[in-house]
């Protein structure tokens, strides 16, 4: 798609970055196919396409309105299209940068930057565990609207951690939302690897990954969150003679694996972090990419197995491009593992804090989702993610949980 830059961007990182994925766009409309909000909306705008053209028109001197920021909005940023398109356009990164251009010239309203503002700092401050806390205790009395969003408190069980030490160490990001709201999936990660003999490990500095910033585009706020943990996790990494401490840095919820795997991409311009990142990110795997060289550890131990519905999150198959490790891994521990017979591919609406900011089309998606995933009549729901695991269990009674946790449970 041939682009000619606006003065304003022309000699800005976003712009050159912008211009190179434009230029890889042929504008075919294979992403609309796989777009979910245009799948319900119908609206060209309102989907990867007809996003290009807008984030293209601005970055070429265009005048953004707020319609333009509402169509940018209600993306989910589930980088589908990225697995359709045949051009190998990275709308992901693309979309990011319009985001930013746009806010930069078009003011929300002011109830809009107070619930943007709000998620942004309270997620991820230490103040969400006591507050996540103080409504479980009032859960009860929460309004119906938020209840989904407030799950109930963890038993004692979900912070039982091993204790045993193995000469082989993995480091771990707790996640910033995660302790609070799901406890056990941390747990329950280190005690399967413990179980395959890996000790896990945390570094205590390390917080949120930036995602939530830098999708609510707060770019400067996420590196920030980025350098962070690069120096929190660096003394493990490199270790006493830079041979290291650890074998690699275990993502358990995608979305954050998939942000991490970027970092040496969000910092290659900085001179002080960038050779650092790139090394966190290659270091970096999401749990299910360990799980072929523990099964056979693990198949012995292995007590009870259960009929699952797997939800592969869109940050695991589209963020990351892993597919179908979750199924065979388990398929191979002796799990009856199905996925959804329709549109697998297609986004639950979770989606960070979108179906915080948009929560119709949030729920619809995650109603679409569960259409396909109840029919299977498994004895739980299992997926990859928090926020995905924490939407869906807001629309059904069914058991909601990680993947790792029922293998844990199995492991007894």
């Amino acid at each position: 798609m041939q682009t000619t830059l606006a003065p304003d961007y022309a000699g800005s990182a976003d712009g050159a970055e912008a211009e190179a994925i434009l230029r890889k766009c042929v504008h075919c409309g294979f992403c609309t196919a796989t777009c979910p909000t245009y799948q319900l909306l119908g609206d060209e705008l309102d989907g990867p396409r007809g996003r290009i053209y807008l984030i293209k028109q601005v970055l070429e001197g265009a005048e953004p309105t707020r319609k333009t920021q509402v169509h940018l909005d209600r993306c989910l940023t589930c980088r589908n299209c990225e697995s359709t398109c045949p051009s190998g356009v990275q709308y992901g990164k693309l979309v990011d940068i319009g985001r930013r251009v746009v806010d930069a010239k078009v003011e929300r309203p002011a109830a809009e930057r107070a619930a943007r503002a709000a998620l942004k700092e309270g997620l991820t401050s230490p103040l969400f565990a006591p507050a996540m806390k103080l409504g479980q205790l009032l859960r009860p009395f929460v309004p119906a609207a938020l209840k989904s969003k407030v799950p109930a408190r963890a038993p004692a069980s979900a912070h039982r951690w091993p204790t045993r030490h193995h000469p082989r160490k993995m480091l771990m990001l707790l996640g910033c939302v995660q302790p609070a709201m799901a406890p056990n999936i941390n747990s329950a990660t280190a005690r399967v690897l413990d179980a395959a003999g890996i000790q896990t490990l945390v570094a205590d500095g390390a917080g949120c990954c930036g995602a939530i910033r830098d999708h609510l585009s707060d770019h400067d706020g996420a590196l920030a969150d980025m350098r962070r943990n690069v120096d929190a996790w660096w003394p493990l990494v490199q270790g006493f003679g830079g041979q290291g401490k650890v074998e690699a840095i275990v993502m358990n919820a995608s979305g954050c694996g998939t942000t991490v795997k970027e970092y040496g991409h969000h910092l290659r311009h900085d001179p002080a972090y960038a050779e650092r990142a790139a090394k966190v990110s290659a270091m970096t795997k999401d749990l299910s990419e360990l799980l072929p060289a523990i099964v056979a550890a693990l198949k012995p131990r292995v007590k009870a197995r259960s009929r699952l519905a797997f939800h592969p999150p869109c940050s695991l198959q589209h963020g990351q491009q892993l597919r179908g490790g979750v199924e065979a891994g388990l398929r191979e521990l002796g799990f009856e593992v199905q996925l959804a017979a329709e549109e697998s591919h297609l986004c639950c609406g979770s989606a960070g804090t979108y179906s915080v900011l948009q929560p119709e089309l949030a729920k619809t998606l995650r109603d679409r989702k569960l259409g396909h995933l109840l029919p299977l009549a498994a004895d739980a729901i299992v997926s990859a993610n928090v926020g995905c695991i924490q939407h869906l269990q807001g629309g059904t009674s069914m058991p909601v949980k990680h993947w790792v946790e029922a293998l844990d449970e199995a492991l007894g």
